[in-house]
Formats: structure tokens, C-alpha cells, sequence
């Protein structure tokens, strides 16, 4: 029981840490504040269940999350590109806002608040990924390959000029780069981890509602890249790592199940401001969240 425990934190700590690393590609490196990335999460995460009930192998739903979730991130980037701050943040909030509406109410395709039951496991060349030990080694190594494609990307001339957009864009346009390709990029690399960071979670869990992808779901991600630090991959692995393991221990007090997961929230909130307080650029951040 212990065994199969610690594996199902292991799993859904490779899916956070593909989700935060990419959300961290945005907002760390880019200097995009996106609140819509766990819109990103839910479209990754029906597209790929939507295929594999229709019989489709995983492989292809796979790629067909993140494709569509990039396709997803560059039609965001057209409205949204010439805002800052506040104003990015509230029209990305509101693009979360309107994709939890569309799997509310378009039952005939999502089932609305019925959710999607009975999701398949995962087969890729006749090997099954049906027990968690087997799910957890191909999380591991789809989390290792995410990580190592944006380490690579953020230290890269590319991601130099990620840097660059992110502390004085006006500078960035003048020395003649197009800003707006640059920051349209960004959202779609990051809008891809966050759709395949979706398929996972949805073949792992064989369940999903929308009730799983609001924005207070997007809470512990925000805090992960906040307290391991901006512009930070080291600091939001060891994040992600605390944060997925620091409220589990309310499983275990005897709380009831409806009170287990607002508490949850409470305690990220709580985390969040305390380190927003106190420690601004979080444990090995480089920058200040603005």
C-alpha cells in the first residue's frame, strides 16, 4: 500500500513538473503573466481522452494534445501580445474562463459535467502502461525529455532573447528583434508541455471533468514557479517536489475528503503570500515577480 502510495506522488509529480517547467518558460523567462495555462492543461487533457475513446493510439493523442494546446497558445498570443502585467493577466484568466465554460457546456462533444470515464491507459508499440510502476517510468521519462528541451531552449541565444524581452522589451525591438514572434513562440513551446502535461494526467487519472481544470487548480502551478524562483528550472523542480508532498500528511488526520481539498488551497495560498511577503525572487529566483 505504501509502495503504490509513493508512486502515485511520483506520477503526479512528473505531471506537475512538466506543466510548472513550461508554465515557467512563460512567466520566468519570457515575462508573460499567463493565468491561462491550465486551459492549456484541460484542452491537452480532453484532446487526448477524446481520441483514445474514439480508438485512436496514445502516441498520436499524445502529440494531438500539445499540438492543438500550441495551436491554442498562438491564437492567444494575437490578441493578447501587446498587453502587460494586469492586463495579460486578466485576459488570460478570462481565456481559462471561457474554455472551462466550452467543457461545461458542450455536452455533446465533452459530456459536461459528466466527465469522461474510462479513459485508456496507454499501450506505444504493444508495451502497456497499465500499472502505475509501469505509468511512472514513462512520466519519468517524458518529464526528463521536457526538462531537458526548455533547459536547453533557456540557454540557448533563443532563450537569451527571452531574457532579453522579458526585462526591457523597448531595448529588445530597437537592437531589432521582433518581440511579438518572440513572446508568440514562448507561449505556444509552453502551451505544448502544458497539453502533453494534459494527456497525462487524463490516461493516468481515466477520468476527467471540468471540474478539474478551473482556475483554482491553477494555484499550486503559480506557486511552484513563484517559490522555487522565476527563471528558475532548479528551483521549480524542488517546488514542485515540496508542494505536492506538503499537504499529504491532511490525508492522514481524519479529515473528510470535502474538506481535505480547500484546505489544500489554503495552505498554497498561504505559502504563496508568505514567500511573496518575505522572499520576492523565491529560493533561487533571478528575478522579482512584477
Amino acid at each position: 500500500m505504501i509502495s503504490a502510495y509513493l508512486i502515485h506522488l511520483l506520477i503526479l509529480i512528473g505531471i506537475y513538473l512538466i506543466l510548472s517547467i513550461s508554465l515557467q518558460l512563460s512567466v520566468g523567462f519570457t515575462g508573460l503573466l499567463n493565468l491561462g495555462h491550465i486551459a492549456f492543461y484541460a484542452i491537452g487533457a480532453y484532446t487526448s481522452a477524446l481520441l483514445a475513446l474514439n480508438g485512436f493510439p496514445f502516441w498520436f493523442c499524445f502529440l494531438s494534445a500539445g499540438i492543438l494546446a500550441m495551436i491554442f497558445g498562438f491564437l492567444l498570443s494575437l490578441p493578447t501580445n501587446k498587453l502587460k502585467g494586469d492586463y495579460l493577466a486578466l485576459a488570460t484568466m478570462g481565456f481559462s474562463f471561457v474554455v472551462y465554460a466550452v467543457l461545461l457546456n458542450w455536452t455533446s462533444l465533452t459530456r459536461g459535467p459528466l466527465g469522461l470515464p474510462g479513459i485508456p491507459k496507454p499501450k506505444i508499440f504493444g508495451i502497456s502502461f497499465s500499472d502505475n510502476l509501469s505509468f511512472l517510468i514513462l512520466v519519468a521519462i517524458i518529464a526528463l525529455i521536457s526538462y531537458l528541451i526548455i533547459k536547453r531552449i533557456t540557454v540557448s541565444p533563443f532563450g537569451k532573447v527571452l531574457e532579453a524581452t522579458r526585462d526591457n522589451e523597448l531595448l529588445t525591438r530597437v537592437l531589432g528583434k521582433n518581440t511579438f514572434k518572440i513572446k508568440t513562440i514562448s507561449l505556444m513551446i509552453s502551451a505544448f508541455f502544458a497539453g502533453i502535461s494534459g494527456s497525462l494526467y487524463a490516461h493516468y487519472i481515466t477520468f476527467i471533468d471540468p471540474s478539474s481544470f478551473t482556475i483554482l487548480q491553477l494555484i499550486p502551478v503559480l506557486s511552484i514557479i513563484i517559490i522555487g524562483g522565476l527563471a528558475s528550472l532548479k528551483g521549480t523542480i524542488i517546488a514542485t517536489i515540496i508542494l505536492v508532498l506538503l499537504p499529504e500528511p491532511l490525508r492522514f488526520i481524519g479529515f473528510p475528503s470535502s474538506i481535505v481539498g480547500p484546505a489544500r488551497q489554503i495552505l498554497y495560498s498561504l505559502i504563496l503570500l508568505f514567500i511573496l511577503i518575505y522572499k520576492p525572487k523565491g529560493f533561487f529566483g533571478k528575478i522579482e515577480l512584477e
